[in-house]
């Protein structure tokens, strides 16, 4: 198959506000890629989970509209986009382009493939997903500085997983970009801000900006 044959399955692609990450508030174009592995139970993109959802997109297509977009920031998401074989493709022709490249994944599948210039946002999967057995730790020993790691608290028993992970695995000594994020509706920010000032847990306490800005709703 040759490169500008190469597809995937597109749910959405759009150009917004970033809203997360240590990037949040950028002007960044967006890649939904269809299919997750996982089943987090407070999954806010349920519409792409599907391996079957969106349409088929080449990749030389998201390229180009991601040149169209005006910006030079571009995240590549999903469903879960390592999922999806091509997507170190993606990545090396968005690369090779000049963009800047975001990677959000949930944590459970090997990054090794991902060229290492992209800024991986690694999410740690912690009890209240119910998915926390699926994480591969094997990861952390591939971050580069530039890199994210990313812990989802809905209650007090995953802030404190997450103290636990910090400290098993070293991660400050990998990377400075550790950030606790409250689900959202379910732990109140204040609360989360007591648990970190308290802890002194070192981690960036964030928000999903776009959902304060716009709501709890796809597509923004």
């Amino acid at each position: 198959m040759s490169r500008s044959s190469i597809a995937v399955r597109l749910v959405e692609s759009f150009t917004s506000l970033q809203g997360e990450s240590t990037h949040a508030g950028r002007i960044c174009f967006f890649i939904r890629l269809a299919g997750c592995n996982l089943d987090c139970n407070y999954c806010d993109t349920r519409y792409g989970r599907s391996f079957g959802a969106g349409e088929p997109a080449s990749v030389d297509e998201l390229v180009r509209r991601a040149q169209e977009s005006g910006t030079k920031l571009v995240e590549i998401t999903g469903g879960e986009p390592l999922a999806t074989p091509e997507t170190p493709e993606l990545c090396r022709r968005l690369l090779n382009a000049g963009f800047e490249v975001l990677l959000e994944t949930n944590g459970s599948l090997p990054i090794a493939e991902i060229p290492r210039e992209v800024r991986k946002i690694l999410d740690c999967k912690l009890p209240g997903s119910g998915m926390a057995e699926r994480n591969d730790f094997s990861n952390y020993a591939l971050l580069a500085p530039h890199d994210e790691v990313k812990f989802v608290i809905s209650c007090r028993t995953d802030f404190d997983a997450m103290l636990e992970v910090i400290r098993r695995y070293d991660l400050p000594s990998k990377t400075a970009n550790l950030l606790a994020s409250p689900v959202w509706g379910r732990v109140a920010f204040t609360d989360l801000a007591e648990w970190v000032v308290s802890s002194r847990a070192p981690v960036r306490m964030q928000f999903q900006m776009h959902k304060l800005i716009w709501g709890d709703r796809p597509g923004v």
